[in-house]
């Protein structure tokens, strides 16, 4: 957990980059977009604000997210996506039961991943 002073810093650091003015524009640039499209606002707000509060918590973007990113940006909607996301000498240690497991586990997080891919596209943000 950061101490105070370091979240102090970080928040004067935000304020001198003009980090809250960008969110500002953002903002504003992502009501624009929902009005022009006919988008729910407060559904971009929403995801606009939630993706501020990962900024300012020091989130990185997920590292699965990216390569399913990639993948879709470069092939599109692939039918073997879990195959080609799979690792495969990880895989190859597995037990019957533990790759069952696996595959299920990462089908899901495609599944969000994609979502979220979705989502982006749609906003186009």
């Amino acid at each position: 957990m950061d101490s105070i002073k370091s979240l102090a810093r970080k928040a004067k650091q935000r304020l001198k980059s003009d980090f809250w003015d960008k969110c500002k524009s953002d903002f504003a640039e992502g009501d624009k977009v929902a009005k022009d499209k006919g988008l729910n606002q407060n559904k971009v707000k929403s995801y606009i604000g939630k993706r501020v509060q990962s900024q300012i918590k020091g989130e990185k973007q997920d590292e699965f997210y990216l390569k399913v990113k990639e993948l879709l940006d470069t092939e599109g909607e692939v039918s073997n996506a879990i195959g080609r996301l799979t690792d495969k000498d990880y895989f190859e240690k597995l037990s019957y039961e533990e790759k069952q497991r696996y595959t299920l586990d990462l089908s899901a997080r495609y599944l969000k991943a994609l979502e979220k891919y979705r989502k982006e596209k749609e906003l186009r943000l």
